[in-house]
């Protein structure tokens, strides 16, 4: 499985109003299905960031094709596969 970091930039903040429900309801599906590691929305209100854990980054498109932010021209979205490195609890 690989990391990758979606940027969802704002790109029409009434559609994101209008359509958060939607895409909060597909975040809860895709953390549920193991295919969301991460997720959070910036405090400055510019957009927010998902991890997804995915097999490609094609796959990782189509799940982003799917949320409902994209769907509907809320957000654009900018994917980077991530090369994660964790901290150690000790």
């Amino acid at each position: 499985m690989k990391f990758f970091a979606v940027l969802l930039p704002m790109r029409d903040e009434e559609k994101s109003v209008r359509f958060r429900p939607e895409h909060l309801a597909f975040l809860e599906q895709m953390r549920n299905a193991g295919h969301i590691y991460a997720n959070g929305k910036f405090t400055d209100g510019s957009g927010g960031l998902v991890i997804y854990q995915t097999d490609s980054f094609e796959q990782c498109e189509a799940f982003v094709h799917q949320d409902p932010y994209v769907e509907n021209g809320a957000r654009t979205y900018e994917i980077h596969e991530w090369e994660a490195v964790w901290a150690n609890p000790n």
